[in-house]
């Protein structure tokens, strides 16, 4: 037998590579806790936010509209965005709940 074959995998070991496993599986959860579990906060935010929605609220839709609540269905609200100018949006498409009075100021 030669001396190379006798020396075996350099370093000595030669084992499966549980330390890749461990790698990936970190990589993972990396993955997670930045990107995914964040995102699913903010989506549980929002829905809280839109199902609590009143008349009279002032509102931005994702769209960049700027109105206060009239009427509220089960999927759209409508917003009166000047007076007597009312559109229909749907309800997912409400972005950020302003404070009261902020379209007078604006």
């Amino acid at each position: 037998m030669s001396p190379a074959f006798a020396q075996g995998a350099p370093g000595g070991a030669s084992g499966p590579g549980y330390e890749q496993f461990f790698i990936i599986i970190g990589m993972f959860a990396l993955i997670y806790f930045l990107m995914i579990r964040p995102q699913m906060k903010r989506a549980k935010e929002h829905k809280q936010m839109t199902e609590a929605l009143q008349k009279g609220d002032e509102v931005i839709t994702s769209g960049g509209v700027l109105g206060k609540i009239t009427k509220i269905g089960e999927a759209y609200v409508s917003l009166e965005i000047a007076p007597s100018t009312e559109v229909q949006v749907q309800r997912t498409a409400i972005q950020t709940l302003l404070p009261k009075g902020t379209i007078k100021s604006i």
